[in-house]
């Protein structure tokens, strides 16, 4: 590893985005306190509170009882993922005509690397960013921006001065800026990975940045934790790319939807959507994951498998059958969740034939495999409902097109 001789990183995080970018949409909601919510129930949660609605203390997770009584006037909008993920493509094409990006992280939040002139010139270039962001864009809809020698200390440095902020961070600031914030403000420090640090005795951030990277190391117990302390000390440090290991879509359901059958209805659809995507990504998957919980955080799971498959016909059913074993055990009782998984995932053309199928079995999986390709070519030219295996309607209007960290949801989705 080495040290970066000037900043080479610029972190760009967008404010409430869900929120903001209704705002952005709707004048009629700007100044006002918003949350967004994956549902229209007043059983589910925020996923964006706008930042009139934070001072209130709604934030990510706060239930929609609580919202209210907090924030009387506030205004709830069932999230869009579509209009969203239109939204961030539009961005993207803003930053790029600015700079290169070099990966994006989430829906609202973008990296970029830089060239040295383009260091030497970051107030220009931030300057540059925002204004094409406001001119094409929006007003409504900002971004904090940071940049640093690395990622890790560039996501940092956008978090230190929002909304609308912009931070450079130098091998100069360090530790020293660091060091008012808390363990908790650092990306990576979770609640659990906090609790880990304080065991060891490590309570703030000089403690952390003390640290020696093998003991981060078992602190982690990962080689992530020396990689996070060595980036924090400007190191750079590069990550390894993501190897993709599954396809999967988890839905809270609303109180209508939890009868067993009703459950199923909903786990079919996250099915064919993870089907979907999986096929996009030419993988077979050798397996299934099929679990429900309570709001109480009781969650039983099951698991099946299968020859390496493509077909919605196989997920389905395998899908069916766990469904079964679960209503037979009497644990398909108040569910609020239910999670599909399709994993044990192998290329496309790695799959070959069991070496006791019959001409027949053989014959009947690749038809199956045919039909949901044709399926697959039906509902991207005419609609996500206009041909589907078993009901269309779920939950909410948005089954299997949530939009999670680290992946953004392609138009095939919707």
């Amino acid at each position: 590893m080495r040290k970066p001789t000037h900043p080479e990183r610029l972190y760009l995080d967008f404010d409430s985005f869900f929120a903001s970018a209704e705002q952005q949409l709707n004048p009629a909601l700007r100044g006002r306190p918003v949350a967004v919510v994956p549902l229209d129930s007043p059983h589910t949660s925020v996923i964006a509170a706008s930042r009139q609605a934070k001072p209130f203390g709604i934030k990510t997770g706060t239930s929609v009882r609580e919202a209210k009584e907090k924030c009387p006037g506030i205004i709830f909008i069932e999230a869009r993922p579509d209009v969203y993920v239109k939204l961030h493509n539009r961005i993207l094409e803003t930053i790029e005509r600015c700079v290169p990006i070099a990966a994006i992280r989430s829906i609202d939040e973008v990296t970029c690397s830089l060239l040295a002139s383009e260091s030497r010139e970051a107030e220009a270039l931030v300057a540059r960013i925002k204004r094409g962001l406001r001119e094409e864009i929006g007003p409504v809809l900002t971004c904090s921006v940071g940049i640093s020698v690395n990622e890790l200390l560039a996501k940092i440095a956008a978090e230190m001065d929002k909304p609308d902020g912009f931070v450079i961070l130098d091998h100069a600031d360090l530790p020293g800026r660091l060091l008012d914030l808390e363990l908790r403000d650092l990306p990576g420090i979770s609640k659990g990975m906090a609790a880990r640090l304080g065991e060891a005795g490590v309570t703030n951030i000089a403690g952390l940045w003390d640290l020696a990277p093998k003991h981060a190391r078992a602190i982690w117990s990962s080689v992530e934790g020396e990689r996070f302390v060595s980036a924090l000390h400007g190191y750079a440090v590069e990550k390894p790319e993501t190897v993709k290991r599954m396809f999967g879509h988890g839905r809270n359901l609303p109180s209508d939807w939890r009868a067993p059958e009703k459950v199923l209805q909903c786990a079919r659809l996250l099915t064919l959507s993870a089907a979907r995507r999986l096929r996009r990504s030419h993988f077979r998957a050798g397996a299934m994951s099929y679990a429900v919980g309570t709001r109480r955080d009781s969650r039983v799971s099951l698991e099946g498998q299968f020859r390496p498959a493509r077909d919605d016909h196989t997920f389905l059913n395998c899908l069916n059958d766990l469904h079964e074993k679960l209503v037979r055990s009497g644990e398909m009782r108040n569910i609020s969740n239910v999670t599909v998984v399709l994993h044990d995932l192998s290329s496309e053309q790695e799959a070959s034939g069991d070496l006791f199928d019959t001409g027949e079995t053989m014959q009947q999986r690749w038809q199956w495999e045919r039909v949901s390709d044709m399926l697959d070519k039906v509902r991207t030219r005419h609609g996500s409902k206009a041909l589907n295996l078993g009901p269309v309607n779920g939950p909410g209007n948005y089954i299997g097109s949530k939009i999670a960290f680290g992946r953004i949801p392609e138009a095939e989705d919707f």
